[in-house]
């Protein structure tokens, strides 16, 4: 059951109907053992955890990808530098880098030169990198793979994890204003209900103690009307 009880087993008809008398539902959790394990649990809960659960599981997965970085037998010193700070930048926000030297027509008879250019890109990164698969052919071109070492790993994770939680704060804050702002204008429509029922009791007010409408008026009519038949019955006697 929701609260961790088991009720060992018993038919699935006599599982559903207690689950209906709880309000709850009966949910499969294994049904690659015979009996299948149920539980009895509000299901739009139990699928609400369990992506929250994924949620989690993935925002703390780190996720490595291999940047690629290009060069050629030619290419100069200064662009090297260009291409080493490149590598320096992935590899210092986790990320693996591959560096490849492609050939271009007889440029493959002197693959030494390949491999002077890839020697010093991972010197250039050794207090970063670990060596994961060394300087080898691949077709035309010669590569070398580097990874980031387990401290700029660890460093990467801690960012990460310290980012999400700010954002997580973040959000908490924009939740907490949010509500503040709905119940201030759940205030000011009370008050302004109550400001113009005010005004209408004072307006029935102004009306009752308004001498023009005196219920005593009535009379003066009735008594007007009296004089006026009293006047008629003098001409007619007349």
């Amino acid at each position: 059951m929701e609260d961790g009880t088991n009720l060992g087993v018993i038919p699935t008809q006599d599982a559903i109907r207690k689950a209906r008398e709880l309000g709850l539902d009966l949910v499969e959790i294994n049904p690659k053992i015979s009996p299948p394990v149920c539980k009895i649990l509000d299901f739009g809960k139990f699928k609400y955890e369990e992506a929250r659960k994924k949620r989690e599981t993935k925002r703390k997965q780190t996720v490595i990808e291999i940047k690629e970085i290009k060069v050629r037998p030619k290419t100069d010193e200064h662009d090297l530098g260009v291409k080493l700070r490149a590598a320096r930048r992935f590899l210092e926000t986790g990320n693996k880098v591959k560096v490849i030297c492609r050939f271009r027509g007889r440029e493959i008879t002197h693959p030494e030169k390949a491999r002077e250019q890839l020697d010093e890109i991972v010197a250039g990164t050794a207090d970063l990198a670990n060596v994961e698969l060394p300087p080898s052919m691949e077709g035309r071109s010669m590569a070398v793979v580097i990874a980031p070492k387990p401290a700029i790993l660890q460093r990467v994770s801690q960012e990460r994890a310290r980012k999400e939680q700010e954002r997580h704060l973040t959000k908490e804050q924009e939740r907490e204003r949010d509500e503040k702002e709905k119940e201030l204008r759940r205030q000011r429509q009370a008050e302004a209900e109550a400001a113009r029922a005010k005004q209408k009791l004072s307006v029935d007010q102004l009306l009752e103690h308004d001498p023009r409408y005196d219920s005593t008026d009535e009379d003066y009519d009735a008594d007007d009307e009296e004089d006026d038949d009293d006047d008629v019955d003098d001409d007619e006697e007349e």
